[in-house]
């Protein structure tokens, strides 16, 4: 049992694994240093205020504090932004694709259905 866990643990997609969510981590902090220390002072000074996390929708005697939701919102859409601004400099750096839109799968063609209808008939 322990030759079995010291190859699970030293296996190389396990340390691979680890180094991104490490990686992962660490780039989470320099993105919320650019969305609280960049970002946010610009947008204070096209709008006055940056943080809407004390708004508050009042609904008879019932306090909606609808105000850290949008300030999520306004996170995550600059944190979009950003990841795809990068990516796109990466794109041109790397010269290859990163940010590509989903292809449908337009399954068969009509000349591929038909040839298996063909097949299916010939069989009978």
């Amino acid at each position: 049992m322990w030759k079995e866990f010291k190859e699970f643990i030293s296996n190389k997609s396990i340390i691979t694994m680890a180094t991104g969510i490490i990686m992962g981590s660490a780039f989470t902090a320099i993105v919320n240093s650019l969305v609280d220390d960049i970002f946010m002072p610009i947008i204070v000074s096209f709008t006055g205020a940056a943080d809407v996390s004390g708004l508050s929708l009042t609904l008879g005697n019932t306090t909606i504090g609808i105000g850290l939701f949008l300030q999520a919102l306004i996170n995550f859409f600059l944190i979009a932004l950003f990841l795809y601004i990068t990516l796109k400099a990466l794109e041109r750096v790397q010269g290859k694709k990163l940010v590509a839109p989903e292809e449908e799968d337009k399954g068969p063609s009509e000349t591929e259905l038909l040839t298996e209808i063909l097949e299916e008939l010939k069989k009978r």
